[in-house]
């Protein structure tokens, strides 16, 4: 997955899911970052045609997979960020917890049930 910005706001992405998120670089440079989170990828980068934040956030979830949502949450939690929804259980038998990164594009962390 790929998250646009704008070069201005560049900065305060990075920082979000870097030291907010806690998520290591695996490509870091200018305008650049790359994240592999378990068996996912995702990248922040500039996109010249892009102005301020996202205006409809909702276009857009990141959905990042873990084994321990709680922790997670309140690591986040601890490093600034914006919660719009703590750890609930979902009808279907995971748990969704849901933050807004500074462009207000809607991230999720996702604990998935233990199959049968």
């Amino acid at each position: 997955m790929i998250v646009h910005t704008t070069p201005d706001r560049f900065a305060a992405m990075r920082s979000f899911y870097v030291d907010v998120l806690g998520l290591h670089p695996r490509s870091d440079r200018e305008r650049f970052v790359n994240f592999e989170f378990g068996e996912q990828r995702l990248t922040v980068t500039v996109h010249s045609d892009l102005d301020g934040e996202s205006t409809d956030p909702l276009h857009l979830m990141i959905n990042l997979a873990t084994d321990d949502i709680e922790g997670d949450y309140e690591a986040a939690m601890a490093r600034g960020a914006r919660s719009l929804r703590p750890p609930e259980m979902e009808p279907w038998g995971g748990i969704v917890a849901t933050l807004a990164d500074p462009d207000g594009n809607i991230v999720q962390l996702l604990a998935t049930p233990e199959p049968p």
